[in-house]
């Protein structure tokens, strides 16, 4: 039996989801943040199905995804700074909070 790519696709389509859902739900940013990962990672499954199915000699889909978790781990080290430096002036991460900070 082979497998095909429906099979890749829906679970990174139902990852998708769960961070959208994740991510416009959560008020914590610790939360929104991990499920903005969630997101990039179904992203990342996409681009690595997509080169394997259309292109299976080619390697751009896996060094496209390769560069995508190195901009990913940048991305998320700069967000976590973000959140320490708003928690130390508001003493909360939550985001409905934030508008005290514009005083």
């Amino acid at each position: 039996m082979e497998i095909t790519m429906i099979y890749y696709l829906v679970p990174a389509l139902i990852m998708f989801c769960c961070g959208v859902y994740g991510f416009i739900t959560r008020k914590n940013m610790i939360a929104m943040l991990i499920s903005l990962e969630l997101m990039l990672n179904a992203v990342d499954i996409n681009f690595v199905v997509f080169n394997r199915f259309l292109f299976p000699g080619q390697m751009e889909g896996m060094f496209f995804t390769l560069f995508a978790i190195a901009i990913a781990a940048a991305e998320t080290a700069l967000a976590i700074a973000i959140i320490i430096n708003v928690f130390r002036a508001a003493k909360n991460i939550n985001v409905t909070d934030l508008t005290k900070m514009k005083n």
